[in-house]
Order: C-alpha cells, then structure tokens, then sequence
C-alpha cells in the first residue's frame, strides 16, 4: 500500500514538473532564456569575429585593394597563397625561423614556470612560517610593479646573457612566475592534507612526495597555466624587442617590421602575417577553452 501510495506521489511529481515546463512564455522568460543569449552571441560576434574577418579579407587581396581598407572580398582576384610565399621567403624565410625561435622560446619557458610555480605554490599552502608574508610580497609584486627594461638590460650584460635565447627564457619564466604561483597555490588549497600525510607514512620523500603524488592532481591547473602562459609567450613584443635584438634571434611578432615602414606599407602582407602568428595561439585557445575555465576556477572554493 505504501509502496503504491509513493509510485502515484512519484508519478504526479512528474506531471507537475512536465505542466511546469509548459506553462506560458512570459516577457520576462523570453528575455531571460533567449534575448540575453542572443545580446551575447551577437556580441562576440562583433568584438571576434568581425575584426578576424576583416584581417582575413584584407590578407588575401592584392596591394592596390588592400590599402583601401574596405570590409569587401577581394575584387580583383584572390591572392591567398601568392601572399603566403611571399610572407614566408621574405628576408631569408625570416618568418620561419621566427617560428623556430618563439617555439624554443615559448615551451622552456612555459616548462620552468609549471615546475618552479608548482613547487612555490606548494611549498607556501603547505608550508606555515614567518617568511611566508615577505614571499607574499615578492609575488604580489611581481604582478604589480613593471619591469624595468635598462636595469634588466644591464643585469643581463653583467651575467653575458644579453642577446641570447637563454636569457631571454629566463627573462619570460620571471614575468609570468608571480600569476602562475598564484594560480598553483589557490588549486593546492583544495588537495586534502590527508594525501601528503599517507605519502610520508608509506615513505615518500618530499621530491617523491611533490612529484608522484601533488604534481599529477594539478593537471587542471597546469593546463590553464600552460595554455595561458604560451600564448602570452608567443605573442609577447617588448620582451624579444628589447632583450632579444637581431635578425637571427627574431620572434613572430617583430617580424612585422617587414612590411611597414616610413615610406612603404604592404597591408596585404603585413594583415598576412599577422594571420599567420595568428593562427598557433587560435588554435590552443579553441581546443583547451574548457580546461582553462576549470583550471581558473578550481582553486576559486575550497571545499
């Protein structure tokens, strides 16, 4: 009887959920489910894909076209791979031996930031002492005062790593640490102590301990960091300006001194090169948008 008694309650709390689901499309629903989505789409549409567009359709004209800035196709032709080539053999195939030395540039010193962030993060959740404020204050500096480009300069010139990729490396792992550390530590905050506490019991050391058994949890967040910490890498101009001069040590975005200058101006190449370099860090975001949204917002609640 009351089992009866509780499949009819079940199956009225059914029907009252599907009337419920029926009911009329108030203006206020309508907003809420379908104008605030459309508002958003409409918006990225415009702030992304718009301006994408118009580099992509200025790319592939020809000079005379593509200085006169029109948001049109191409009516004297496409120009799409003779732009390519182009782009490429300029200088040498200057444009590929950028992408060499950004690649070289980006993966070390993504690397170093992952491991020495980690480690730090790790080290300041679990770790309790006096020193942690004043390695606090380094890191929150570290995001807040600019770096300082002739002290830097000269640093470099004392330790004879001025012009070199290594010092370059260093000199991008530096200005990335202090987010990433702040990154690592707020996700290490959600990892129970308990898991440490079992590692040294079954004896762990502290490397087996960070690297066999913290290192493989933060997968989400090493994700983000990555994925984040690469394109800011590769994109960076000041940096590889600055401290990286010279032809052989070019990185993608300085080769867009190619194609402007004082007295001449190829926008059709120079909108080609940018949607070349444009092309890798599009890419990484499309594929992994979900881990950088988990990653970011993992360390948000502890719970």
């Amino acid at each position: 009887m009351t089992l009866t008694r509780t499949i009819t309650t079940a199956g009225s709390s059914k029907a009252t959920i599907r009337r419920a689901d029926r009911r009329p499309l108030t203006p206020r629903l309508f907003v809420t489910r379908y104008l605030v989505g459309i508002v958003a789409i409409l918006a990225s549409v415009i702030v992304f894909i718009v301006p994408f567009a118009f580099i992509f359709l200025t790319a592939v004209k020809n000079p005379q076209e593509a200085a006169l800035f029109e948001f049109s196709l191409p009516a004297q032709g496409w120009f799409l791979w003779e732009n390519i080539v182009t782009v490429l053999q300029t200088r040498d195939w200057m444009l590929v031996t950028a992408f060499i030395n950004s690649t070289v540039l980006t993966v070390a010193s993504v690397a170093i930031m992952v491991v020495f962030a980690a480690m730090v993060g790790y080290i300041l959740q679990r770790r309790r002492s006096r020193w942690n404020h004043v390695i606090n204050v380094f890191v929150l500096a570290g995001l807040i005062v600019p770096p300082a480009v002739v002290p830097t300069i000269w640093v470099l010139q004392g330790i004879g790593l001025f012009k070199t990729m290594p010092g370059m490396i260093l000199i991008e792992a530096t200005f990335g640490l202090s987010f990433c550390i702040l990154l690592f530590r707020a996700f290490i905050s959600t990892i129970p102590r308990e898991l440490d506490e079992a590692a040294v019991i079954d004896g762990a050391g502290p490397i087996r301990l960070f690297f066999q058994v913290v290192m493989p949890l933060l997968k989400p967040v090493a994700v983000t960091v990555i994925v984040v910490q690469s394109v800011a890498v590769f994109n960076d101009f000041t940096g590889p300006l600055y401290f990286l001069p010279g032809d052989a040590n070019a990185t993608v975005q300085l080769t867009l001194y190619n194609f402007q200058s004082q007295s001449l101006n190829q926008w059709n190449l120079l909108f080609m090169n940018i949607l070349l370099i444009t092309i890798p860090p599009l890419v990484m975001y499309i594929f992994f948008n979900r881990q950088i949204v988990a990653g970011m917002t993992s360390g948000a609640v502890k719970g």
